[in-house]
């Protein structure tokens, strides 16, 4: 089962804009987020709340020296609070990710327009990348950006990548710095937006809460 609770649902960002540099026409620009929260609870009782903090970006318009280029520098820390009489043996994995169209409304709860389309609430969504990602879209596209790639060893000793952080109990929390997206391609407009989804597993439900950010535009 899966739920998503939209906040902040201008489609342009709403706070205020500074500049990090000036003099130049490519100058980078900070963007003060403001995270959210939200709280539900899953059939069995357990109530989950999901909270981000100390979102922002910093924007490049033209890495590349043209119009179809950006990079965006992403920061933010998602945290999960579980409670109920089952808080303490779920089984929770926390991914942080945004969104990122091109001339697409990412507004929406459900970013649905467009080929190339990558819905971020999904299992394992192909054509989403973890880490930090290199996006190429055209009008109309929409992509989901995994931010985390946790390394460790398979049941057989090989190494693997996960855009999650699996934690047992109450509490868990992701902080990420810096974390890189760059776009290419886009003639258009275009605009980002963040999204925290856990997975929660207990003795008698698994189900999903998504806590959606603000959008903001890349240029």
């Amino acid at each position: 089962m899966i739920r998503a609770t939209t906040i902040a649902r201008a489609a342009a960002l709403a706070a205020a804009v500074g500049l990090l540099s000036t003099g130049t026409a490519d100058a980078d620009t900070f963007v003060p987020l403001p995270g959210g929260t939200i709280t539900e609870t899953l059939a069995d009782g357990t109530s989950v709340t999901l909270s981000m903090t100390a979102e922002s970006a910093v924007i490049n318009p033209s890495m590349g020296s043209t119009p179809l280029h950006r990079n965006v520098w992403v920061s933010g820390t998602a945290r999960a609070d579980l409670s109920g009489a089952e808080a303490a043996g779920a089984r929770s994995k926390l991914r942080p990710g945004y969104v990122v169209g091109c001339q697409v409304n990412i507004a929406g709860g459900n970013v649905n327009s467009g080929a190339g389309l990558t819905q971020p609430y999904s299992s394992d969504t192909q054509g989403s990348v973890s880490g930090g990602a290199s996006l190429s879209l055209g009008p109309g596209q929409a992509a989901s950006v995994f931010i985390l790639d946790v390394e460790g060893p398979d049941a057989f000793g090989d190494s693997t990548h996960k855009p999650f952080n699996m934690f047992q109990g109450p509490q868990g929390s992701v902080t990420w710095k810096n974390a890189t997206i760059g776009l290419s391609g886009c003639a258009g407009y275009a605009q980002a937006r963040s999204f925290v989804r856990i997975e929660v597993e207990t003795a008698r439900v698994k189900e999903d809460v998504t806590l959606w950010g603000q959008p903001f535009s890349i240029g």
